[in-house]
């Protein structure tokens, strides 16, 4: 099983750009808070049907997806995990809040859709494919690699 620390050094690669950095420092939340938002989106009389009690921010797809995205980051890193699962709680609040005055799921397309062509921009100025595209468990790698540079080692 690789690090964390070999994860970023594989990630970094195709990360040096200035300008695709900046860019990944928006797009890579975005995508992840759109996912989030997206898999709120889905219904979830299975999931209510399961816990008693009405408790929306729990009661979703999305808890249950990342409760297995932390898993994966618990192998790597516990400390990332903790920053993983902060900013994972931030993202299922404010998508709850925007479900309440707005349709989650066309919100969340939208941000998707723009992220995504923010980042493939970003990966045009660099010069490199993105790295998801070698291994798939890169695109959990991002969302930790910004988190990384932006607040320091895990």
């Amino acid at each position: 099983m690789k690090s964390l620390d070999s994860w970023f050094t594989e990630y970094a690669v195709s990360h040096q750009n200035k300008t695709n950095i900046a860019i990944h420092f928006v797009c890579v939340p975005a995508i992840f808070f759109s996912i989030v938002g997206l898999l709120m989106s889905i219904p979830n009389t299975i999931l209510a049907s399961l816990i008693p009690g009405v408790y929306p921010l729990v009661e979703n797809w999305a808890f249950v997806v990342l409760i297995f995205v932390l898993l994966f980051y618990i192998r790597l890193s516990v400390k990332m995990a903790l920053q993983i699962l902060i900013f994972s709680s931030v993202c299922i609040v404010v998508n709850y809040y925007i479900g309440q005055y707005a349709s989650l799921w066309m919100v969340s397309v939208g941000i998707f859709v723009a992220a995504w062509l923010g980042q493939f921009y970003g990966h045009k100025i660099e010069g490199k494919k993105p790295s998801f595209l070698k291994d798939l468990q890169f695109l959990l790698i991002g969302p930790a690699w910004v988190i990384q540079k932006m607040f320091g080692k895990k």
